[in-house]
This record gives C-alpha cells, structure tokens and sequence, in this order.
C-alpha cells in the first residue's frame, strides 16, 4: 500500500516540477509586460509635454492652425504607440493570468489525485485492519466456544461421576441396612 502512495507521489513530480518551471517564465513575460505599460505611460506622458510645448510654440507662428494640426497629427501617432505597447503589455497579462490559472488548476489537480490516492491506501489498510480484527475476534469467539463445549462435557462428566458415587454410596448404605437389619 505504501508502496503505491510513494509511486504516486514520485510519478506527480514532474507536474509540480513542469509547474515551477513555467513559472520563472511566467514571471519574465509578467515583468516585460509591466515594462511594455510603463513605457507606453512614459510616451504619453512624453507626448503629451510635447504637445502643449508645441502648442504654445505655434501660437508665435504665423500658420498657428497648421501648426497646431501638425502637432496633434505627431501626438496621436505618439498616443497610438502608446495605445499599441499598452494593449500588448495588457494581452501579455491576460496570457500569464491564464497561465498562472491553468497551472493553479494542475496542482490542485495533482494535489486532489495525491489526496484520493492517500484516501484510498488508508481505505485498504483500515480495511484490511478491520478484517484481521474480526478475524481474531471470530478466533477468541471459536476458541471460547470450544472451551465453553469442553467445560460443559468436563462438567457432565464431574456430574455423572458424581452420581455414580452417590449411587454405590446409597447401595453400600442400603447394603449395609439390609445386613444390619438381617442381623
């Protein structure tokens, strides 16, 4: 029985194994999408000082709606970028929670499969102790069985002796009335 529970637990390893390894690059993926964010905030943020800087420079100029529409045209691209890094560091997040689900899923597969193997082995040895316990109970019960027989035959016995040797005894008496009473 424990046998098969160490077999069991020796042939889950790999899972736990495949699980940690995915997960250093899990992390890896985790911290590049973090970074993918922060680099689309900083091009905001970048595009967006540019833009007001820029704006405030067209107001000096003498084609101000051009300029100002050439500096909005830069800033959307910018934004747009932005928007891209954004959406893939947000797609990389979604993939590593799924990951890290599916993973979670695994070992609490794993961990269920160990339990109902565990159950199963304490199953059979509860059974088999339950087994041998009534066994031996079934063994005292024939042994006092076949003592309680013997006691009844000795007892019997003891009780047919014991009549007999009232019965000679009432004979002698009853012989040595007739004597004494022939005298």
């Amino acid at each position: 029985m424990a046998a098969r529970l160490i077999a069991l637990l020796l042939c889950s390893l790999p899972v736990l194994a495949l699980a940690e390894e995915a997960a250093g690059d899990r992390q890896q993926r985790q911290e590049r999408a973090t970074a993918l964010q922060d680099e689309a905030q900083a091009r905001r943020q970048q595009a967006d000082d540019l833009f007001e800087s820029r704006q405030k420079a067209c107001a000096d100029k003498f084609f101000v709606n051009s300029c100002v529409e050439d500096a909005r045209s830069e800033h959307l691209a910018t934004i747009r970028e932005a928007r891209r890094l954004e959406n893939e560091g947000a797609a990389l997040e979604r993939v590593v929670r799924e990951e890290e689900a599916q993973a979670a899923e695994l070992v609490r597969q794993e961990k269920a499969r160990q339990k109902e193997a565990e159950l199963a082995v304490r199953q059979a040895e509860t059974t088999a102790a339950r087994q041998a316990d009534e066994a031996a109970i079934g063994a005292r019960l024939t042994d006092k069985e076949r003592k309680a027989a013997e006691g009844a035959q000795r007892k019997a016995a003891e009780a047919e002796k014991q009549r007999q040797k009232q019965a000679r005894h009432a004979a002698k008496l009853e012989k040595k009335k007739q004597q004494a009473a022939g005298q």
